[in-house]
């Protein structure tokens, strides 16, 4: 006869991104979420521009780039510099702050 092993029924979300994409520090956990928070970022520049009642063709024209690098940073902000981002978070009147740790000492900028 076999023995049933016992399972946790419930895992955290930490949990599960441990025994899925990694532990922290680990080069792939690390991508994982640098691409979430690029994702984030898209999302937050797409719901500014809503906002604002501007189409992408608009915000583009404001900020000064095409319709589709937009649409591509709604997306996800990877591969953008940190210009453009600052641009388009201006043109739609959207404050920004950076927040950056560095062995254990955080650094903001406005």
């Amino acid at each position: 006869m076999k023995k049933k092993r016992k399972t946790k029924e419930w895992y955290t979300h930490d949990e599960m991104l441990d025994m899925h994409i990694g532990k922290p520090g680990t080069p792939a956990r690390d991508k994982f979420e640098m691409d979430f928070s690029m994702t984030l970022l898209g999302s937050a520049i797409r719901e500014a521009r809503m906002r604002r009642n501007l189409t992408q063709e608009e915000l583009g024209k404001l900020v000064g780039v095409k319709k589709a690098q937009i649409s591509k940073l709604e997306q996800s902000a990877k591969n953008t510099s940190v210009e453009t981002i600052l641009r388009v978070f201006g043109a739609v009147g959207a404050r920004i702050t950076f927040s950056v740790e560095l062995q254990n000492k955080r650094i903001k900028a406005a």
